[in-house]
């Protein structure tokens, strides 16, 4: 307490009490309290001061959810209306929608999509099912098929070689048919077989250097003494199956040696081009061409631009098919005794 304060109290005191000792310890007393109460009432001043701040703050990030749980409702609200157009055929002013109904028609929506996955979900078991047997199926076909093909095939080329001195030209001819027509059903069914269960052959994924496969390719079938297969600058490594990759180029390098076999030179040349999110491949020849009215079908199960006797009409189709499941397209551009050139894509 202030002594000026002390001096004006014990002026209003009696004499006697004013000079008596206890009056010190009173005064003192009230001192005391004077200083305890400034003391809390600063703590209250401080914690209010505290309380504010956090109050301020808690008041931003209110408003901030506010405003997102409104862009969110707003989105809602247009989701449902959009919903609403489609189904009923509404107008496209945007409409007022209530929180009742976004729940609502949200609700209704995931039981269609539940439903719509259940029976994805039956589908692709049937599906899987379905493939299953058809690769048992084609397996069996395969099977009962060849064995009396190739007994047949067997007893021609005994009878063929046993009575060659007794038959005629014209028997010999017709034994030359009856083999040739062997042979062509026994490269049918291999390549039915082949496409049918080629997505159920499972090979581990490696890496593919394409420059290696086409020079095994290469020495693997036969190529005329008049036709060079040549790479235009350098082909990609593949982490591929390499038994898909291996049909892929060997069916259109094939292709490609039937359409020049007939020229003084022919001319087969493989090139890639590599983009954002694939790589671009070409097989082009310089061979006859393919007619334009062939070329949409070409790729159909069983086409075939003419009567060989060792043609099934299925490799391009294989071809498509391995394409298809790299995520890819195949297309052809073809001039008539100017060549024909394949584009595939194949994604990285």
């Amino acid at each position: 307490m202030h002594s000026l304060l002390k001096r004006q109290i014990r002026k209003f005191l009696p004499a006697d009490v004013a000079e008596m000792p206890e009056l010190d310890f009173f005064l003192q007393a009230v001192s005391r309290s004077y200083q305890n109460n400034d003391d809390k009432l600063e703590m209250i001043q401080r914690s209010t001061t505290i309380s504010s701040k956090e109050l301020s703050s808690a008041n931003r990030e209110l408003l901030q959810k506010i405003k997102n749980q409104k862009k969110i409702f707003d989105s809602l609200s247009e989701v449902v209306r959009v919903m609403d157009h489609s189904e009923n055929g509404l107008d496209d002013n945007k409409e007022e929608v209530g929180a009742i109904k976004i729940a609502a028609r949200i609700e209704q929506q995931t039981k269609k999509i539940l439903q719509l996955t259940e029976e994805k979900n039956d589908l692709l078991n049937d599906l899987e099912e379905q493939n299953e047997s058809l690769n048992n199926y084609a397996h069996m076909v395969s099977h009962d098929l060849k064995s009396p093909i190739r007994n047949m095939h067997t007893l021609m080329s005994w009878i063929a070689e046993e009575e060659h001195e007794k038959f005629s030209e014209e028997s010999k001819y017709n034994c030359s048919l009856v083999t040739q027509n062997l042979t062509k059903v026994d490269n049918l069914i291999d390549g039915i077989l082949r496409h049918a269960t080629l997505e159920a052959h499972e090979e581990e994924k490696t890496n593919v250097s394409l420059n290696e496969l086409i020079h095994e390719i290469k020495n693997t079938i036969f190529i005329p003494e008049n036709i060079e297969v040549n790479i235009e600058g350098s082909l990609p490594v593949l982490y591929k199956d390499k038994y898909k990759l291996e049909h892929l180029f060997k069916n259109l390098i094939t292709n490609a040696v039937k359409a020049t076999e007939g020229l003084l030179k022919g001319e087969i040349i493989i090139a890639a081009i590599e983009k954002k999110d694939y790589w671009k491949f070409s097989v082009k020849d310089n061979g006859k061409g393919i007619p334009e009215k062939y070329q949409e079908s070409i790729f159909n199960m069983f086409k075939k631009l003419e009567n060989n006797a060792n043609a099934t009409g299925i490799g391009l189709a294989l071809v498509k098919k391995i394409v298809n499941i790299y995520s890819g397209e195949i297309w052809l551009e073809s001039q008539l005794e100017k060549g024909t050139v394949f584009y595939f894509t194949i994604k990285k």
